[in-house]
């Protein structure tokens, strides 16, 4: 599966400032595929509350542009494989078992590919309710699976286009995310070096101390064990090992200017 086989569908949604913040969460995200059911009066005519939707969107008012509207959950999804349910709220008629995020996107990553779900699928789709109700009992029946965010039972209503910015957010590391494609790291992002990085640092540093006669007595092994220990729990990446080797590099050769002096 890729994120272009995942839809965001928006049952009976009312403010059009959630649907501009969630064009911007889906498109933070890589999701692009928007669908309406029944939107509130503000939102029917997509011109009243339309320039509201598009400030919360910033430059994601693409996906408003291709939504699709429909007027009931049946028709909007009727060209999916999958539903996904969202809901805080439980009971005898709302699922008897449910999902958080994380588990449902792995869930789906690992879900075989079998004829019903295969290359020729329809999408699957994740439903979100009214913002003040959320899923009715029977939207929720409708729906194949359902799924909760975790929240402190204090305060435990989200606001609609953060519930489904975390949704997206699982997604795309499951499916189109580092965890998913290994793309190129960002500028500053902490990626500690792997193994075979540790052990070609560790060897560089006991090779100076080596070349400095500092294992004129048997021990190399044991720190070669140590530093390789204690550089893969430190974490370092990149250019905090290639720094650190230098300080090293940059030792052994005072050392031996100071001892031809």
């Amino acid at each position: 599966m890729f994120l272009s086989d995942f839809v965001i569908i928006l049952s009976e949604v009312s403010e059009p400032g959630n649907v501009g913040a969630v064009c911007r969460a889906m498109k933070n995200m890589g999701l692009s595929s928007l669908r309406l059911v029944k939107p509130g009066p503000a939102l029917a005519g997509r011109m009243s509350g339309e320039s509201l939707l598009r400030a919360r969107a910033v430059h994601a008012a693409d996906i408003w542009e291709q939504a699709r509207v429909f007027p009931t959950l049946a028709e909007a999804a009727a060209d999916c494989s999958l539903l996904v349910g969202t809901t805080r709220r439980r009971g005898r008629r709302r699922k008897s078992v449910s999902m958080d995020p994380r588990t449902l996107a792995a869930w789906l990553r690992e879900r075989p590919q079998s004829a019903a779900a295969g290359p020729k699928a329809g999408p699957v789709a994740l439903v979100f309710g009214n913002e003040r109700a959320g899923l009715t009992d029977a939207e929720l029946d409708f729906c194949s699976v359902a799924s909760h965010i975790p929240v402190s039972g204090a305060f435990p209503s989200l606001n609609l286009s953060h519930a489904v910015q975390i949704y997206a957010y699982e997604l795309f590391l499951a499916f189109g995310g580092p965890l998913a494609a290994g793309p190129d790291p960002v500028k500053g992002e902490w990626i500690p070096l792997n193994r075979q990085e540790t052990e070609r640092l560790t060897a560089a540093i006991t090779d100076t101390l080596s070349g400095l006669g500092f294992y004129k007595h048997p021990g190399r092994a044991e720190q070669t064990r140590f530093l390789r220990d204690l550089i893969s729990r430190a974490g370092l990446t990149g250019r905090e090992g290639n720094y650190l080797k230098d300080i090293f590099a940059k030792a052994a050769r005072l050392g031996s200017m100071s001892t031809a002096g």
